[in-house]
């Protein structure tokens, strides 16, 4: 077992860390992020470090506490992005206040509104989703991406960049293939 749990964490310059019951709320300059820790963790501060202790419970969720609160940290003070690229003739993005207007296909532009906590820029094909608390940012981006997923023939639709798509063969491609073609044998 890695016991991650045990690891300190340091708290970098502009970021504070305050322990309100069972939640900590971690801020810095790209916002603030609340989580929930299970009882059966105890979160500490001394010295610039954060330290999680286990009371009770499975060490996988001293773990999990533990890599949350990095997470929150690197968010407040760096941020998370996630970036999806749109593939197909004509998709288009353009961002209208707080809402992104998608032209992905359909007979109407597809409004999507962010949540709080979260930003979109865009720029050629491709569409980023910034904000500080990681979960938020990449949920947001899976819900965008399934307005338009990417097909497996031609590829079109939005897709996480670096996303390897698997393509299949047409009918066509099959028929002069000779194997499989319309069912029938070689």
């Amino acid at each position: 077992m890695s016991r991650i749990g045990k690891q300190p964490i340091l708290i970098p310059e502009g970021v504070t860390l305050k322990i309100e019951g069972e939640k900590v709320v971690v801020s810095g300059s790209k916002g603030e992020v609340i989580l929930t820790i299970s009882p059966g963790i105890e979160v500490k501060i001394n010295d610039g470090e954060v330290s999680c202790q286990m009371k009770t419970g499975p060490a996988s969720v001293w773990g999990l506490s533990r890599t949350l609160i990095n997470n929150a940290i690197i968010g407040v003070s760096q941020g998370w992005t996630k970036t999806l690229e749109m593939v197909g003739v004509g998709f288009r993005a353009n961002v209208e206040g707080e809402e992104l207007v998608l032209t992905v296909g359909f007979s109407h532009p597809v409004r999507f509104k962010a949540p709080a906590g979260v930003s979109f820029s865009v720029s050629e094909n491709k569409i980023q989703v910034a904000g500080a608390d990681k979960q938020l940012v990449g949920e947001t981006a899976a819900r965008l991406r399934k307005i338009r997923p990417p097909e497996p023939y031609k590829g079109k639709g939005i897709k996480f960049e670096g996303e390897k798509i698997r393509r299949k063969m047409g009918k066509v491609v099959k028929a002069i293939g000779g194997v499989g073609a319309a069912g029938g044998k070689p």
